[in-house]
This record gives C-alpha cells, structure tokens and sequence, in this order.
C-alpha cells in the first residue's frame, strides 16, 4: 500500500531509499544540484559498487558537479529531453514525488510524495520501475568531461575583438535561474550558519563573508546584467564580517 509523503517525509524516506539500495539505484530528476549529505551517500553507494543511474533533463549542469561525478566510477549519468518526472527507486522501493534532487528545492519548497514498497504493492511498484527503465533508454548517457580542446590560439589583436563582441552580447548568456541559483545556495547556507551559532555558539566567519559576496554578486547580475569578478565597494564591510567586528545579526540583516 503506497504512502503518502509530505515535504521532511519525502526528504527522510528518499535519504533511507538511497541508504538501502543493495543492488541498483535509480535517480530521475529533471533538476540536478545535489546536497552535501546526498552525495556523501552516492559516494558510499560508489565504494560499494552498486549501480547508480541518474537521469536530468532541464538544466546543463555545474563544473562542480561534473567533477565530482567524474570521480564516480558506479555512477552512470544521463540526459533526458522534455523529462519532467521525478522519481527514485531501489530495488525493494520506490518514491514518486514533486521534489527535485536540487538543494534549494529540498531546504525551501513545499513538496510531497507517496512511498511504494515492492512487497507492499507489487504491481505498482513494477509500473514505476518500468516506467524509468524506459526513461533510461530513451535517455543519451552524458560523458563527464571539463577537458577543453585547444585548436589554435588567436592573435591578441583576434582575441580583443572576439572579447568585445561577446562583451557587447554577453545578457544572453545570463541564466533565468540567477536568482534561485544565488539566493538557493546562500539562504540554504545561512540556515547551517544558524545551526551552528545554536549549537556550537560560532560560526564560520570566512565563510559567512564568502556568502553575503555571492549575494552582492547575485544583486549586481539582477540590477546590472553582469557578474563582477570584485566586489571592492564593500570591501570593508566584507573583512569586518570575516574578522568577527560584525555581529552576525548585523551582517544578515543589511545594516
């Protein structure tokens, strides 16, 4: 009999799905981006050679996580066009649900689910098992690689024209996602920030002044339409949170 699943139950049973896959694990989502406790589990699953298949299909995915699939020798990672469906499985269950394998989604949306267990409910955990064994074969499996091919280096005078026209184009290249891709990561950080003052009485100063940069990186993409490598204006401001002279309520508040 399948279960119905709100947002910490999805979030719970999907952590226990991947913890008790023995044999296979099937991961479909069409957002990719994943959480540090969900890759810490995929890595043990990857030291215990268990087959993991991963299937995205919105968005290209990081640098940082194709380097880390790239040390994934288990891990098989595809691309499905038009996916939408999210639903993971192992081999004695599966959770068909609303929620993305993507941080921002799993710390601050409101999701839910329903859980299936194959002794449970036989039939319908075949459906759903067939069901992504075809959304793998229709899938293209992604080869992880950052290696770049050099084919000739242009001349400095090429090179200073080719910079200004991207420079003369470059909002196209901007992402729709900016806003939940900036605001996601650093809100969702500030919450382990907290975590850690209520339990440990201090946090991580340097890494709190890294975090309210990105925010001043990510206003200056909204307003200006481009990402600034510097954030000189506020460069006091950022070395008085990294050496502890700002409270950490004054630093999240804006004052």
């Amino acid at each position: 009999m399948a279960k119905f699943l709100n947002t910490s139950a999805t979030n719970y049973f999907l952590e226990e799905l991947i913890k008790a896959a023995r044999e296979r694990l099937i991961l479909i989502s069409p957002y990719l981006k994943l959480n540090d406790r969900i890759k810490e589990l995929l890595e043990d699953k990857d030291r215990l050679k268990i087959d993991v298949r991963i299937v995205y299909g919105k968005a290209e995915l990081q640098p940082e996580e194709i380097n880390w699939l790239k040390e994934l020798d288990y891990v098989r990672t595809s691309f499905c066009k038009n996916l939408h469906a999210k639903c993971y499985l192992n081999e004695s269950m599966a959770i068909i649900t609303s929620l993305n394998l993507y941080e921002f989604s799993q710390v601050n949306n409101n999701e839910m689910g329903i859980l299936i267990e194959r002794d449970g409910d036989s039939e319908l955990y075949g459906d759903a098992h067939e069901e992504a064994q075809r959304i793998i074969r229709v899938s293209d499996e992604v080869r992880m690689s950052l290696e770049k091919i050099v084919i000739k280096e242009p001349k400095v005078s090429e090179a200073e024209e080719v910079k200004e026209a991207f420079q003369k184009m470059r909002e196209i290249f901007l992402s729709q996602l900016v806003y939940q891709t900036y605001s996601g990561y650093v809100f969702s950080q500030f919450k382990k920030l907290e975590q850690d003052l209520r339990s440990k009485d201090d946090i991580r100063w340097k890494h709190a002044m890294h975090l309210i940069r990105l925010l001043l990186s990510g206003i200056t993409v909204l307003k200006d339409g481009f990402v600034p490598v510097r954030i000189e204006a506020y460069r006091p401001q950022l070395l008085a949170i990294r050496n502890q002279e700002m409270p950490w309520m004054r630093s999240t508040s804006g004052g």
